[in-house]
């Protein structure tokens, strides 16, 4: 990466906040780092790229994406080696499919260099702030939303892109309890499930704060239509080691895109393993788990990376996964693998670990 071309205004804390920080005993999303990096959309251009203290943006009451809805993000992850390097996962993938959030939302789309280079003079910034504790990463929150200050159900004119960081430990600490969901809907064909706008997580709490009132985790979201194939779960995209096949719901315009889905996918193909990415009906998934065939479901996110299901919960029956030993499951595997390439203590075949 390089940010040569990049004219970047700096402005830096007096003094960092690091030390209030403990960085053995990481909450998800609570601590902040001390920078973050802001540009302007004005006049159908992206200007006044600066770095600044992490600090509360002044809002005018009449902000459109407070009224109409116009706000997307990304989630991405960056990691130290053993030398203390800060490496990058995928982040390009993010780009990319934030600019397809962009395009579906009607928002102005960001060049790579404004993405990649404000990333890249961020983290070179708050180095420090990028953990190397077991379990632990430098969580990145770039997002987007509309600044015209206007009443009227019109894509604006203007736009903030921001980027921000937060050390971040283990997002679940245990095997988790999920519910099939046959009420409530996530998304719909047509609509904006593949986009990463800040709506469709907000259409998802009341249910899940339901489930979770009934002792569940998180929700297994299925069709809109007929509630008989499986999408998604809350933060994750969802699959499964079925007859020893990676089998996961194939991506479409209600699902979404997922970073770590997708490395999952190739990972798996590059060790010999069957990857079926097809419509997955929630009654395979119950009977194998009856019959046996069903030996692992987990979710995959940036968030969470590989959390492994213990229990499905389906019209009010819950069906327990079979216990594994780590030597013994996919999940663990890759998941340990996906860590060792995000470190750099392995080769990277795939080229996905970028040095800042």
């Amino acid at each position: 990466m390089t940010t040569d071309l990049l004219q970047i205004e700096m402005q830096k804390v007096p003094q960092s906040r690091i030390k209030e920080v403990d960085f053995n005993n990481l909450p998800f999303g609570k601590h902040f780092s001390d920078h973050m990096f802001v540009a302007d959309y004005v006049d159908g251009e992206w200007t006044d790229l600066r770095i600044v203290p992490f600090s509360d943006f002044s809002f005018n009451p009449a902000l459109s994406s407070l009224h109409y809805g116009q706000s997307i993000f990304e989630g991405l992850k960056a990691y130290k080696n053993e030398a203390g390097d800060v490496l990058t996962f995928r982040a390009r993938d993010n780009w990319a499919r934030m600019n397809e959030s962009a395009k579906r939302m009607c928002m102005a789309t960001i060049p790579e260099e404004v993405f990649m280079g404000g990333l890249e003079a961020l983290l070179r910034t708050d180095a420090d702030w990028v953990p190397n504790q077991a379990g632990s990463s430098l969580y990145i929150r770039p997002y987007m939303f509309a600044t015209d200050v206007f009443l009227g159900v019109a894509p604006s004119k203007t736009y903030r892109f921001c980027i921000f960081t937060c050390p971040v430990g283990v997002y679940y600490a245990k095997p988790l309890k999920v519910k099939v969901e046959l009420d409530y809907i996530r998304s719909a064909p047509g609509g904006v499930g593949y986009a990463k706008c800040a709506g469709n997580y907000a259409g998802s709490m009341y249910p899940t704060l339901l489930a979770q009132q009934a002792g569940y985790d998180q929700l297994i979201w299925t069709d809109a239509t007929d509630h008989q194939y499986i999408e998604e779960s809350g933060t994750m995209n969802v699959m499964f080691i079925i007859d020893g096949k990676l089998v996961t719901p194939a991506t479409s315009d209600s699902i979404l895109r997922g970073v770590t889905r997708d490395s999952i996918v190739q990972i798996a193909r590059s060790w010999g393993i069957t990857v079926e990415e097809r419509k997955v009906s929630i009654n395979e998934v119950i009977e194998g788990i009856q019959n046996g065939s069903v030996t692992e479901a987990f979710g995959a996110g940036t968030a969470v990376v590989v959390s492994p299901f213990q229990a499905i919960g389906y019209e009010g029956t819950d069906y327990m996964l079979p216990e594994r030993a780590p030597a013994d499951s996919f999940a663990v595997r890759v998941k340990d693998y996906m860590t060792d390439l995000r470190t750099g203590k392995i080769d990277d075949p795939f080229g996905w670990a970028v040095k800042i």
